[in-house]
């Protein structure tokens, strides 16, 4: 039999396998003559770094074989496309649209359903609604704990849902809810969770999911799989999905689920949502955006990047760089570290084009570089490019715009 195993007699006690281990699996009790003892509990990942920190070789570990761990999960069991549908204050977030839109080339690939998971409170109307977007059910948890986001309550249901039903493939949007929740279903289940993926598919043969995200800085991107392990579970960065469109009619239906016991014993609670107050459009929803990098010089440039946005009536971006350098705030970053864009117009002022910038508006429908480098990166990738001294380009734009 695999797994971690603890000679008992061998064992003197010391403790040190307990500070070793990174998850808390293992836990000290006493025998009844007294002596104190180490145990493993259902917390144990298998990671052996409890191994060598024993000074008494009392623990062993066997890594279970590729057949044992098949035999773990019956996987043909699994079926179906789970898509979260986040919502914010009884609205359904766009980033649920594109899980939608993706979950649907996914399910039908499989020839599998294709489910909307919504957890909110009097939230019927938007369940209905969304089956009009494709989905074969949509999985409702309405509930006055679960009307704003908090992340045990969160968990514990959407762990209960996945245990009940077994999806084969679970989507959430790598979002502020989506990274902080997701990740722990994916440890209390015991499976593979990617996370910030870019491209979905489904491989040929063994029909897995490969899951595409940018890895060592941005540099390749890694295709991902989870064999032995269901559900296969990712996060997806928003605005690199095209999102599934409404449609006249549908096939579907709403399943009512409740929210479990265990899930109402919460260590956080709620007492007031506060929204932040921002002069400019949320560079995620924009049409237009304006970003401003390094090639400002210093902070109070932005002021230009920050007119010119005004004056399009769209949004002002920032590189990491600039970011970095405290000249605007984070929340307008754009790349792989920031935030993903999608906009009609991208507008890049001062920006060379690194890999971790453009994997965050490459996607852009229409790319406008400005740039005194006429080799810079940035310039492969844009529709128009302007070589010269945005000192003189941005104000010029900024008056005609003015005009219009």
């Amino acid at each position: 039999m695999s797994g971690l195993k603890i000679d008992l007699p061998t064992c003197i006690g010391c403790l040190q396998c307990i500070d070793a281990c990174p998850f808390a699996a293992l836990e000290q009790f006493e025998t009844e003559s007294g002596d104190t003892k180490v145990k493993v509990n259902e917390a144990c990942t298998l990671c052996g770094a409890c191994v060598p920190a024993c000074p008494v070789e009392a623990i062993s570990l066997e890594k279970p074989s590729k057949d044992q761990i098949d035999a773990t999960q019956d996987l043909a069991s699994y079926k179906g496309v789970w898509a979260f549908a986040e919502q914010r204050r009884g609205k359904v977030c766009s980033v649920s649209l594109e899980l939608i839109g993706e979950g649907r080339k996914l399910a039908d690939k499989l020839g599998e359903e294709l489910c909307a998971v919504l957890f909110g409170h009097n939230i019927r109307a938007q369940a209905e609604d969304l089956l009009f977007y494709g989905v074969d059910k949509v999985y409702m948890v309405d509930d006055p704990l679960l009307e704003h986001f908090n992340g045990s309550p969160y968990t514990r249901t959407m762990e209960a849902l996945i245990r009940k039903h077994k999806p084969n493939i679970v989507l959430t949007g790598a979002t502020a809810v989506g990274r902080n929740f997701i990740p722990r279903v994916a440890a209390r289940l015991r499976t593979g969770l990617t996370a910030d993926c870019t491209g979905l598919d489904i491989e040929d043969g063994t029909r897995l999911l490969l899951q595409t995200r940018p890895a060592f800085g941005g540099n390749i991107m890694a295709v991902i799989r989870c064999e032995h392990y269901r559900p296969q579970m990712s996060t997806v960065r928003h605005k690199v999905m095209k999102e599934a469109q409404r449609r006249d009619s549908h096939n579907g239906r709403v399943i009512e689920e409740k929210m479990p016991d265990n899930a109402r014993d919460c260590r956080v609670t709620l007492i007031e949502v506060l929204d932040a107050m921002e002069s400019t459009i949320n560079i995620v929803e924009a049409d237009i955006i304006v970003s401003g990098g390094r090639g400002l010089g210093e902070a109070k440039n932005f002021s230009y990047i920050e007119e010119l946005a005004q004056a399009l009536g769209g949004a002002v971006g920032a590189s990491r760089a600039a970011v970095d350098a405290g000249w605007y705030p984070y929340s307008h970053q754009v790349g792989q570290t920031g935030k993903t864009v999608c906009p009609k117009l991208y507008i890049a002022v001062g920006i060379s084009g690194a890999v971790q910038h453009l994997a965050g508006m490459g996607s852009s429908k229409t790319i406008v570089a400005i740039n005194r480098d006429p080799e810079a990166p940035i310039f492969q990738v844009a529709d128009y490019g302007v070589v010269g001294d945005w000192k003189e380009v941005v104000p010029a734009m900024i008056k005609r715009f003015w005009q219009r």
